[in-house]
């Protein structure tokens, strides 16, 4: 007999996309079908992200206010709003198996978004965006004018708007002079600090967001595992597919988890811990590429050696204690509790890293951003992603603290931008280990 609810620990099934019955259409439609039908008379995710909204709302409006009155045709709405965020899977669902009923609303809109590929239903312009390591060589050379897809840039960002769709309202990351690789090949002999060794060694995966747009995240790192007395190596073997997941191009993530885990394990294999610098990347190392290669032995050890950089300081800080020196800083800070940052099932890492700077004062405002990758900077899903983010940050306004900080460099650069009249310091959301580099005056 199933029962109502579940109180044991979410598990995920491997994604098995290339079984035939994947991108079954009868098989895929029928699993919507049941799928909502369950969430229809449950509705606790209705103020998650708008395609539980949009869902329940044609529900109603449908003929017989039930599941079998919606014609197929009405299901891709449902699936263009999520941003697979994971956080109905990971805190709300009560269904999630290994209740009977079997639910992954994130994986289904997956599959049924894989399907719209194999159909061609997908736009171009977001699968091209998802091609960051061949785009950001571009943007890093081009540097010098990153003015050009600045937002007060408007008749170029409308000329943008007409020719790829990127919303002219959106501020866009803007690119680093040169990448962090470069830069730890250039200073890591250079970054010393008088400090006990740890017998520790890592491994930064620099990720490509660091590597390509926001220098100093991995600067920070390197500069507070070093004060600790840790040994501290770099690899960016190139992007962790976190983007073609979005774009539903699973061939796409495979050769991308193949390729940096064959290299990344060679570091494993030397005793080094592998350290990730964004959200997103982490969530791909630890959780999704082991669902998508549960046989490979490489992504399988990968996944058991990785770490988020505020999780490995924690360690750290737990079991041999951090290096003094840790000063007071000038105001509080707010901790976007990104996402995927959640959804590594790992606690709030950041605050508890925070936690350490001496009398400082920390909110945590656990709710989503809404910027989703591509989907907060296309113009046909930029005002939903700011519907999503408005009231995450009202939350950080409220607040009132002088920092924000955020494991997920584009969400705290989209909830910077919703509340531009806060009081934070920053143009944008400072990755939490930038501010335990400035709590050590590093």
């Amino acid at each position: 007999m199933s029962k109502e609810g579940s109180t044991e620990a979410p598990i995920r099934h491997p994604i098995n996309f290339e079984h035939p019955d994947f991108l079954d259409q009868e098989k895929l439609d029928n699993e919507m079908r049941r799928v909502f039908d369950i969430c229809h008379g449950c509705r606790r995710c209705f103020n998650l992200c708008d395609s539980f909204p949009k869902l329940f709302d044609m529900i109603d409006e449908s003929k017989n206010e039930d599941v079998e009155s919606l014609s197929s045709d009405q299901f891709a709405p449902v699936v263009d709003a999520c941003t697979l965020c994971d956080m109905c899977f990971m805190t709300k669902c009560p269904y999630v198996p290994p209740h009977d009923f079997d639910l992954d609303f994130p994986h289904l809109m997956l599959r049924y978004r894989t399907a719209q590929k194999k159909l061609g239903k997908l736009t171009m312009v977001p699968a091209q965006l998802a091609q960051i390591d061949r785009n950001a060589k571009f943007g890093v050379i081009f540097s010098r004018i990153n003015w050009v897809s600045d937002i007060k840039n408007t008749f170029l960002r409308k000329i943008l708007e007409l020719i790829s769709g990127i919303d002219k309202r959106v501020q866009l990351p803007k690119y680093n002079s040169e990448t962090f690789s470069n830069f730890f090949q250039k200073n890591k002999d250079k970054i010393n600090y008088q400090t006990p060794s740890k017998d520790r060694k890592v491994v930064i995966y620099s990720t490509c967001f660091v590597n390509f747009n926001k220098k100093n995240t991995g600067i920070a790192a390197l500069k507070v595992l070093k004060k600790n007395g840790v040994e501290v190596q770099e690899a960016y073997p190139g992007c962790c597919g976190m983007p073609f997941l979005e774009q539903a191009d699973l061939p796409k993530v495979v050769e991308q988890a193949k390729k940096i885990s064959n290299d990344l394990i060679s570091w494993i294999d030397k005793g080094y811990k592998v350290v990730t610098l964004t959200a997103s990347c982490g969530l791909m190392l630890k959780f999704e590429w082991p669902l998508l290669l549960p046989n490979d032995e490489k992504v399988k050890k990968l996944s058991q050696n990785v770490m988020d950089i505020d999780e490995y300081v924690v360690d750290i800080s737990n079991k041999e204690g951090l290096v003094e020196g840790l000063q007071e800083i000038d105001g509080g800070i707010t901790v976007h509790h990104a996402c995927h940052a959640r959804a590594q099932n790992m606690g709030i890492k950041a605050r508890d890293m925070l936690k350490l700077i001496p009398n400082v004062k920390i909110d945590v405002v656990e709710r989503c951003a809404g910027h989703g990758g591509t989907f907060g900077v296309m113009k046909d899903t930029y005002d939903l992603a700011k519907k999503v983010g408005r009231p995450t940050a009202r939350q950080i306004k409220n607040k009132n603290n002088r920092y924000m900080a955020s494991d997920c460099p584009l969400a705290g650069k989209h909830l910077k931008q919703l509340e531009a009249d806060t009081n934070i310091a920053n143009d944008e959301a400072l990755h939490p280990i930038e501010l335990i580099a400035k709590s050590y005056r590093l």
